[in-house]
């Protein structure tokens, strides 16, 4: 009798089929599994990328430790901006108060310091962009020279300073402003380019909201090294303390290095900025109610002496001790509803009644000219088609900012840590 159990199993086309069916269930499932490993990795990764990101400038990245360097640098320069301050005023009894009380608010205050930092570096990445098309570099030797400026340190010699002269000439009083401004009322014959200072608020300037100045990237040194070997002391000394907050001197050189691209990029952008401005001399009286405006206005028609009646009459007594005279000024200079009018006026003609915020303006213009810019005026002229030009590359960029750098704001060093 044959054994059973030896006799060979017969496998069907059934039992195949089933087989391979379990073979592609087993790796349908590997597959799903791998995948979501992956997913779920890159998830990961994706979150951990973003996380690092706290902007992006056209493609251009600023990762989260730069900024952080950044934001800490920041914090040692307002420190050292805050000791000067306090330096001067117990040795010299400059009062300096306001300015230290703001920065210790500042100081308390880290997501407005981190915001002004991260504007900062897009505007850094913004500007060497550009400076990159136009072709615009920051050696080494530069950088390098820039930092030994600012320890006062001159290998080559302290740099004399020059005067460079001018050919340009300044506005002088024709008979028709002699005739509606007599000599015997003018200090000076040429008017000045803008108003002397008085006693009182001008009312007449717009109310701006004025910035902290940025500080120098490295603070000043306490002595003036006159040898390398000074300069390269002094130098050291502050990369170990800056090393103590996790600044690195790439850090501090790019900072060095951005200034200076900034600069020659502002040159080149501003380079056909005009060394002249449209301006009007104008003289004004201010009135409190529109019947006592209307009541002057007649009465100035009617021959009364405008000087007069602006020192006696006028409630910006600053310019009213002037007979009212505001010397030369540009637009922007004033306020709104002011230099419309002052800028459309004929030379002599009186402007009926002008509303604005302090009252009511009764105006006449005494000049109406180009204007030759001084050198301060025009690096102003300078800086601000700069600004100009800087806000339109926003506007041009593609610029992403991501909130996560709120939780990461550094808090030091922090004041005391540098008493």
């Amino acid at each position: 009798m044959a054994n059973q159990s030896s006799t060979p199993k017969v496998i069907t086309k059934k039992h195949i089929a089933r087989l391979e069916r379990e073979r592609r269930q087993t790796r349908l499932i590997l597959i799903i599994a791998l995948t979501g490993i992956l997913i779920v990795a890159g998830l990961l990764a994706y979150g951990s990328i973003r996380y690092n990101i706290v902007a992006d400038v056209n493609g251009v990245k600023i990762t989260a430790g730069e900024w952080q360097e950044r934001v800490k640098l920041q914090r040692v320069q307002m420190i050292n901006v805050y000791s000067q301050y306090e330096f001067y005023q117990q040795n010299f009894g400059m009062d300096y108060s306001q300015q230290m009380q703001e920065i210790l608010f500042s100081l308390q205050s880290p997501e407005t310091i981190g915001q002004q930092v991260l504007d900062q570096m897009v505007d850094e990445i913004l500007i060497r962009q550009e400076a990159e098309k136009r072709g615009i570099t920051a050696s080494a030797e530069e950088v390098e020279a820039s930092i030994q400026e600012n320890f006062n340190f001159f290998p080559n010699g302290t740099p004399t300073p020059t005067i460079t002269p001018t050919d340009v000439s300044f506005p002088t009083l024709t008979s028709q402003q002699l005739t509606l401004y007599p000599p015997t009322t003018i200090p000076n014959q040429e008017p000045t380019l803008t108003p002397e200072p008085t006693a009182t608020l001008d009312p007449l300037t717009p109310t701006a909201t004025v910035a902290p100045a940025s500080p120098t990237p490295v603070p000043e040194p306490t002595g003036t090294p006159y040898t390398l070997e000074g300069f390269q002391s002094e130098y050291g000394d502050m990369l170990k303390n800056f090393e103590e907050y996790g600044i690195s001197e790439q850090t501090l050189r790019s900072v060095y290095e951005a200034q200076i691209l900034r600069r020659k990029l502002m040159e080149e952008v501003t380079k056909d900025t005009p060394p002249t401005e449209e301006q009007v001399w104008a003289r004004h009286i201010l009135l409190e109610k529109e019947v006592e405006a209307r009541e002057a206005y007649e009465m100035l028609q009617q021959g009364a002496d405008f000087a007069q009646m602006a020192r006696t009459s006028s409630k910006d007594t600053g310019s009213g001790a002037s007979g009212g005279d505001l010397g030369w000024f540009g637009r922007g200079a004033m306020i709104p509803e002011f230099e419309k009018v002052a800028f459309t006026l004929e030379i002599g003609e009186i402007s009926e009644p002008v509303q604005s915020q302090f009252g009511y303006h009764i105006i006449q213009v005494l000049g109406h000219q180009e204007v030759p810019l001084d050198a301060s005026q025009r690096e102003q002229k300078q800086s601000t088609d700069f600004s100009n030009w800087l806000v339109e590359a926003h506007g041009k960029a593609e610029i992403q900012t991501f909130d996560v750098w709120k939780e990461r704001v550094p808090t030091e060093p922090g004041f005391q840590t540098q008493q």
